[in-house]
């Protein structure tokens, strides 16, 4: 089997931009991918290109080879937008190598250790804890879903004294603890819009004793020594790793004690393939792995089959696919949980290329928060 093309596709979902790949080979089989969008999406596709190149005419199956020849064109590790494409390319590769064999994924890795996969739901849009209880009891008596995850912030950080930011969050929780069901979960996503870590320390303590999930990602990413000091110093579960690339920075993390909950993205650390080896690490300094997933629903296919098959997985982020019609039969979760779909080869989920034929390429970008001073804050 050999490599014969690389199409690339700018979709949506919902208001977020989708890249969405297909990899076809000369034996008629189409392997499917999904970038990060990191943004300037529309970079992508060019990228991808180029990296085709490096690879057309090679055997699909051959997976660890080629995500280790592709980096190795350039004298420097690739950043963000390189690894967004190898992500995609890896994901193509894996769903060929599945589907010639009519295995699901999950089958090639070591086969399921779990019959269904636990997610979670970020809800963010309310603006009281009587909206915020509605929407989630909705969601579990649609999908059943008892795992939720939300921002802390109940005022404006920028504008307001820090005291109230704390004091306002864990009354918010504790009125959610309070009239929540009991068996529910309860995430928190700082977004890493605080600067200063002892400020994070203060805020995850304040929502500790109502019992979160996790708290994560309050700081930016690349001081480790933070992480480690502000773990030492929490009384709730620490979560981060969107923001880190490969099992290298994974490494560092957690040699230094970094984090409780390890959230590496499978669009993002260059694929299955990597994710599979920062799993591995995470699993020998026994900490979990809860994926970061804000993707489109064909991202989510993917992680399934990573979740299934990983020992010490623990939860799943998950997007409803409300506007994502490239996919045709996305996983919807049951009783909280995603199915394993066991009679169907690769991914398990069918693409519609008439839809992916349409530009569907919509523009996003993050919002910057300005301080009374002018200044810019983090997003």
């Amino acid at each position: 089997m050999r490599i014969t093309g690389l199409r690339s596709f700018m979709s949506h979902d919902d208001k977020r931009p989708r890249v969405i790949v297909a990899i076809d080979t000369d034996e008629g089989i189409t392997g499917w991918g999904e970038c990060y969008n990191h943004g300037p999406d529309k970079a992508l596709p060019h990228i991808l290109e180029y990296f085709y190149e490096q690879i057309k005419g090679e055997d699909p199956r051959r997976i660890e080879f080629l995500m280790l020849k592709m980096p190795q064109q350039a004298r420097f590790p690739g950043g963000a937008m390189h690894l967004a494409a190898f992500s995609a390319i890896d994901h193509c590769l894996w769903d060929i190598s599945a589907k010639a064999v009519d295995l699901p994924v999950y089958q090639l890795i070591g086969g399921a250790v779990r019959d269904k996969v636990r997610v979670y739901l970020g809800v963010h849009n309310y603006k009281d804890a009587e909206g915020f209880l509605d929407v989630i009891a909705g969601h579990n008596e649609k999908y059943g879903l008892a795992a939720f995850k939300m921002h802390p912030y109940r005022v404006d950080f920028h504008k307001e004294r820090w005291g109230e930011v704390i004091r306002t969050g864990a009354e918010f929780f504790r009125t959610i603890r309070e009239r929540a069901p009991s068996h529910y979960d309860f995430a928190f996503d700082a977004h890493a819009k605080i600067y200063d870590p002892w400020q994070a320390i203060q805020l995850g303590n304040a929502l500790a004793p109502y019992d979160p999930m996790f708290f994560e990602e309050p700081i930016r990413p690349e001081h480790i020594p933070a992480w480690a000091e502000m773990k030492a110093k929490l009384n709730c579960p620490l979560a981060t790793g969107e923001s880190l690339y490969n099992r290298y920075e994974f490494l560092n993390l957690l040699s230094a004690r970094g984090c409780d909950i390890a959230q590496p993205d499978i669009c993002v650390v260059g694929g299955l393939l990597e994710m599979r080896k920062i799993a591995v690490i995470a699993e020998a300094h026994y900490v979990p792995i809860a994926p970061h997933n804000p993707m489109g629903p064909l991202a989510t296919a993917v992680n399934l089959h990573f979740s299934a098959a990983t020992p010490n997985f623990k939860i799943l982020e998950y997007r409803l696919p409300l506007d994502a019609p490239y996919v045709k039969d996305p996983y919807l979760p049951e009783d909280g949980y995603l199915q394993l779909r066991p009679d169907r080869p690769g991914w398990g989920v069918e693409i519609d290329e008439q839809v992916l034929a349409k530009d569907g390429y919509v523009h996003w970008e993050r919002k910057l928060p300005v301080k009374p001073d002018g200044a810019f804050g983090y997003p």
